[in-house]
């Protein structure tokens, strides 16, 4: 079944993209959800329009983003954990610990927005990326000192 997307989704294409779906995933998902419509001149026409409007939002949504990478590039945050004295720490710090120090500085950072290869496990300063969206991730330092 062929139809134009009126909202961006992941793994099946942007707005005013024409797709072709099976028919039970048009009929119990994207039509009920209104993010896309049959193909049809009027209703391509209507597309567009909508899709000046998404690319404009889009580009305000970039600007905040920039914003905010700056911000953040210039910010560093430090969790006290419990350690050894080798520096060996007691757990680790994970995404959620580093959101949680970044929201206590007034800064909205959700964990999984912290890129983490692994959580960390020994006192230092660590170089972490925030990933604000896919093409912005600004780089801040993380200091686990001890308790």
């Amino acid at each position: 079944m062929q139809l134009v997307l009126r909202k961006n989704i992941d793994n099946l294409g942007k707005i005013g993209d024409i797709v072709n779906v099976k028919p039970g995933y048009a009929r119990n998902y994207l039509l009920p959800q209104d993010l896309a419509m049959p193909v049809s001149a009027q209703n391509l026409a209507q597309i567009e329009g909508e899709k000046k409007i998404e690319m404009e939002r889009e580009i305000e949504t970039r600007k905040k983003a920039v914003q905010a990478a700056e911000r953040l590039a210039e910010v560093s945050v430090t969790i006290a954990a419990k350690a050894s004295e080798e520096g060996h720490l007691y757990g680790s710090v994970t995404a959620q610990m580093v959101a949680d120090a970044f929201a206590k500085d007034g800064i909205e950072v959700t964990p999984k927005m912290v890129a983490l290869k692994e959580p960390i496990k020994e006192l230092g300063v660590y170089e972490v990326k925030i990933s604000i969206s896919e093409e912005i991730e600004p780089v801040c330092r993380v200091w686990v000192v001890s308790e």
